[in-house]
């Protein structure tokens, strides 16, 4: 059966949200999704508004913290049947049991979504103390100590705050300040989880056997993040306590061996640790990416291999300042040319042993070198 009904909308001054009028709740359901649809109907511009400008706002505050790393930050206006059935299974029993009337918009507290995905479970809780000192928190919901209360149960973890703009900064957000929308944190593993999640049909009814292994599977999503984490920290421990051959520093840069410190060719294989804590003794106002330094240590070992930390420390004390005098000049013949760290540490490998390290250039690069140290001997 069809329902007529007026449709109502008042709004509040100084506000860009439509609200339905109050009085008009009812118990009819078909009636009061008819009234949603064209509520979200109307409302789909300033919804899709809002979600830009709170993305935006969150990639701002938390892009600008160098205390987390983030993967990305992304926004969703929920989709309409995605309300309705969340409406339909979390509240609508309840209400009509109670015989309270209802409008389904003012139970729908996630139509605007903002979504963090970091890098490891110990950074959710620092992007939410982030979030907190740029927006006025109106709930918090820990899915991670809810999962973990339960014994018997794995499922979606992650950390969930309902946000409104807050008074003191971000002005440019004023217009939406009475639109509420959800913040959600994820770790890229509980992203991923969450999304694999949802593709498994029939999680409450399908046989004891299939149940188990998705628990199975859940329990495993977790270790990972958590051994993602401990890796993490134990290669900064690494880091950390990786051997350094090069305590004091000065005249290797200005190319004066007589004076630099000398070094027991005796030590352990160099490695990516140890390679960094040489390299940005050189280079201290080069950032080493990880990835490249990886690789670039796995060509220095095929050159030599097993060179040691202290045998790699030795050759570029020796031969740096010659490199850096070339360098100089390669730069004013080549004004657009690039060369950078990992530039000179190739040509120092090879100024120190030409037949060893002689795949460290290539033959170009090796012969205007060549031709350099020729004339300059």
């Amino acid at each position: 059966m069809q329902v007529s009904f007026a449709w109502h909308f008042f709004r509040i001054p100084g506000t860009t949200r439509l609200f339905a009028d109050p009085t008009m709740a009812s118990l009819d359901f078909e009636r009061e999704e008819s009234r949603f649809r064209a509520f979200y109907a109307a409302q789909k511009p300033v919804l899709e508004e809002a979600c830009a400008a709170f993305t935006a706002a969150i990639a701002g505050v938390v892009g600008d913290a160098r205390s987390v790393d983030v993967s990305k930050v992304e926004g969703r206006v929920k989709d309409v049947d995605e309300c309705i059935r969340k409406f339909a299974r979390k509240y609508r029993p309840g209400l009509e049991e109670s015989n309270t009337p209802y409008e389904i918009q003012h139970w729908i507290t996630d139509l605007v979504g903002v979504r963090v995905v970091c890098l490891y479970e110990d950074e959710l809780e620092k992007v939410a103390q982030i979030v907190r000192s740029h927006f006025a928190v109106i709930d918090v919901t820990d899915k991670a100590s809810a999962v973990e209360s339960t014994e018997a149960s794995f499922g979606y973890k992650g950390l969930h705050l309902d946000l409104r703009p807050g008074q003191r900064d971000l002005p440019a957000l004023a217009v939406h300040a009475d639109q509420p929308f959800e913040l959600q944190v994820r770790t890229i593993i509980q992203d991923s989880w969450s999304v694999l999640d949802h593709k498994i049909k029939y999680k409450k009814s399908i046989p004891g056997q299939l149940k188990r292994r998705i628990n199975v599977l859940s329990a495993l999503f977790e270790l990972a993040d958590r051994e993602f984490r401990q890796i993490r920290d134990e290669t900064a421990a690494e880091l950390l306590q990786a051997p350094d051959e090069t305590e004091e520093v000065g005249a290797e840069m200005d190319g004066d061996a007589a004076t630099a410190p000398k070094y027991s060719s005796l030590g352990s294989e160099l490695n990516a640790f140890t390679f960094l804590k040489i390299a940005t003794h050189f280079f201290k106002d080069f950032e080493f990416d990880p990835s490249k330094v990886d690789s670039f240590v796995d060509d220095i070992q095929a050159w030599s291999p097993g060179i040691t930390r202290a045998r790699f420390n030795t050759l570029m004390r020796e031969t740096v300042g010659t490199v850096k005098r070339y360098k100089q000049h390669f730069e004013e013949q080549n004004p657009q040319g690039s060369f950078n760290p990992y530039t000179v540490i190739r040509h120092c490998l090879y100024l120190a042993n030409r037949t060893q390290f002689r795949p460290a250039l290539r033959n170009v690069a090796r012969e205007a070198f060549e031709s350099w140290l020729a004339d300059n001997g």
